[in-house]
């Protein structure tokens, strides 16, 4: 749904729904030209200091958040955009409408903002311009440089940008390191705010105030990943990732470049209800993508992370043909819409960590038949989910990848997930001369890379999981054939991480990670002795509450087969609880702490529950004033044992049920290391005496 109207308010029609009013004067001085956003929340100042070099500023409700920073380029060939300007601000414009997704966290997001443009134009000789968008919104904003076409500046090699963020106040931050080896598969560093070293995006902040500020970027398309470097106290810059040359970014004018985003709230909870990241990016390009349904899947995956079967060739292969239907059987059973297969297609053996020189997106192992796996699938109403794996090869995965998806056009395939393994900097790609060259995960050439891919699946009617992917900037508007990816430390690190992942660790993506978009985390372990020192360092009942915590329209219920059938009654929840969403709330909730978040099932009128913690035991209340007023529920609890721990205790489970109404508030008890898991079931009106 996408409405759009001008439509000038009067003082007597003030109080209408109107999708865009009339324009919003802008405060200026001497020296300051300033916005608001539409309910007054926050305001941005836009300025150029003595040297003419523009800055920013932003304050909400009166008190400052990013005090005086500054705006502008480095150039490789041509001298800095950064000084020497003056400055034109336009009138603002208030813009409401409301857009529907196709899948989401919510069905219906409204899209209310300021937008204000400000040109800075050099008064010397090169004459050069670039303009300042900014959209304010009440629980955050964006702004993006606009390179207007012009006869001084045709091509913009960007060596970095001047871009900062000066906060006002230290406080907390939660962050990972960007330059490292291991893309962003690490764990949170807590640290004072001006202790933070580089740092990826998104990058959350609580200020001494209490004040929850998450920044980050929005629909960053052909053009290279913002990290943050911390220039001094509390002072970050944009730090552009390495391009292909001494330019990180190599662009035509016209051009836009990624939105810089700014989520403010009082609260953690403030910043995961936001849609801010979603609705800088442009509306669904591709339609109707219907052929994509939003489902629970199992698979070939997690014995491997194990050593109990491998991706490559051998006694021990473990997509065969066999397995494969297994799987199929198991998903028909249970109401399972995929069934992933990993290590299917020719290519595993050998060196493929960094190379994928060798992998076929076509060909098969001999022990697995595709044909026949898939025409298994479709017999029994099971998908067979695509695994392209390219060892961080994208130059070799582009001249495969349209018969790949066409092979899984043909055998009614419509997802795939899609990896690229290489340490950081080892990605390779299409240089200027057309041989493959070296590149960073999130280098300009592999944005431009992963919307090929995005593009070449959506004619084929596939839709995209992307594992060491190009981060999140909420792209899935635009081409809702995006439909997940990694970008953090999975699941997969619990079963052989040198350490795992720590009970804390899926309360910080929470409010880091995914105010980016959804994410393939593949929660319900039940097998908590791995690999990994610890193991799985959550209980039974926490592995539930991660399919309502951790959004993603495919979830897999990523353990053993077997395990599953041995513990039919935690199963239960995995295989009841929704995955697309038509409401979401987070009724609680801090950084790497602990959330509670309930969402309204798409396709009824089921709520869902799931509550988290670190680990440290805690007892939450959950007022369920979302339910349907009037209305009686049926609650199916899922919930920590009194003597559960994630250290010693972590199957410790108790499974009850409860009628409860809307008016009620009820006390969820989190074992260290544990959750709760619950499901709302409509039962009838509520009888009056």
């Amino acid at each position: 749904m996408k409405r759009r109207q001008f439509l000038a308010l009067s003082a007597a029609a003030a109080g209408t729904s109107a999708l865009i009013s009339a324009p919003v004067r802008a405060q200026t001085s001497a020296t300051r030209a300033s916005a608001s956003s539409p309910g007054g929340v926050l305001t941005v100042q836009a300025f150029t200091d003595n040297d003419g070099r523009p800055m920013y500023a932003v304050s909400r409700q009166g008190r400052p958040v990013v005090e005086d920073s500054r705006l502008g380029f480095l150039l490789t060939d041509a001298v800095a955009l950064e000084r020497g300007m003056a400055m034109t601000a336009s009138r603002p414009m208030t813009f409401d409408d409301t857009w529907e997704q196709p899948w989401g966290e919510r069905r219906f997001i409204r899209n209310h903002y300021t937008e204000w443009r400000v040109a800075f134009a050099e008064t010397g000789v090169l004459g050069r311009r670039v303009d300042v968008v900014f959209r304010l919104y009440d629980d955050g904003l964006g702004f993006r440089y606009e390179f207007p076409e012009q006869a001084g500046l045709k091509t913009a090699r960007i060596g970095s940008e001047l871009t900062e963020f000066n906060l006002t106040e230290n406080g907390t931050a939660w962050w990972i390191p960007a330059w490292e080896w291991n893309r962003e598969e690490y764990l949170y560093n807590r640290s004072s705010i001006d202790a933070v070293g580089n740092a990826q995006t998104p990058m959350t902040v609580k200020g001494g105030s209490g004040l929850h500020v998450s920044i980050h970027e929005a629909a960053c398309i052909d053009y290279a990943g913002m990290n943050l470097r911390r220039s001094e106290g509390t002072k970050f810059r944009a730090a552009l990732t390495p391009g292909l040359t001494n330019a990180t970014v190599v662009r035509e004018a016209p051009f836009n470049t990624p939105w810089r985003t700014l989520q403010i709230s009082d609260t953690a909870a403030g910043l995961v209800e936001s849609s801010l990241i979603l609705n800088l990016n442009e509306p669904n390009k591709l339609g109707d993508v219907s052929w994509f349904k939003p489902m629970k899947y199992v698979g070939v995956w997690w014995e491997m992370h194990l050593e109990l079967k491998s991706w490559n060739a051998g006694p021990k292969h473990g997509a065969t043909t066999e397995n494969a239907i297994k799987h199929i059987d198991f998903a028909a059973e249970h109401g399972f819409g995929g069934v992933l297969v990993e290590g299917w297609n020719i290519g595993w053996d050998g060196n493929w960590f960094g190379n994928g020189s060798d992998f076929s997106f076509t060909q098969t192992y001999p022990d697995f038949d595709i044909e026949a796996v898939t025409a298994h699938g479709r017999a029994k109403g099971v998908q067979l989910i695509g695994h392209h794996e390219t060892g961080g090869n994208a130059f070799h995965y582009e001249q495969q990848m349209d018969a790949g998806f066409a092979l899984y056009e043909r055998l009614g395939m419509h997802s795939v997930k899609t990896g690229y393994v290489a340490d950081a900097g080892g990605a390779r790609v299409a240089g200027p001369d057309g041989t493959a060259v070296m590149a960073w995960n999130e280098s300009q050439a592999m944005a431009q890379h992963h919307l090929r891919v995005a593009e070449a699946a959506a004619r084929h009617k596939v839709a995209v999981n992307a594992h060491e992917p190009f981060k999140d900037t909420g792209l899935r508007r635009t081409y809702p054939n995006m439909i997940s990816r990694e970008g953090a430390r999975g699941m997969e690190f619990s079963a052989w991480g040198q350490p795992g992942n720590p009970p804390e660790h899926e309360a910080n993506l929470v409010f880091t990670r995914l105010l980016a978009g959804p994410m393939d985390y593949t929660p319900g372990i039940f097998g908590m002795e791995t690999r990994s020192p610890g193991g799985v360092q959550t209980t039974w009942a926490k592995q539930l509450a991660l399919y309502v915590v951790i959004y993603s329209p495919i979830q897999m219920a990523a353990d053993l087969l077997v395990h599953y059938e041995a513990n039919p009654g935690p199963f239960q929840f995995i295989k009841d609880v929704p995955v697309d969403w038509a409401e979401t709330r987070v009724l609680n909730g801090e950084v790497g702490d602990y959330v509670t978040i309930a969402r309204k099932d798409r396709a009824s009128d089921v709520w869902a529950l799931g509550a988290v913690t670190d680990e440290h035991p805690r007892v939450l209340t959950a007022p369920l004033d979302f339910l349907d007023a009037g209305r009686r529920y049926r609650a199916e609890i899922y919930r920590d044992g009194p003597d559960a721990d994630y250290k010693t205790k972590r199957e410790s489970i108790v499974i009850e049920q409860r009628e409860v109404t809307s008016a009620d508030v009820l006390t969820l008890a989190l074992a260290p290391g544990g959750g709760q898991a619950i499901r709302f079931v409509p039962l009838g009106r509520v009888r009056r005496a």
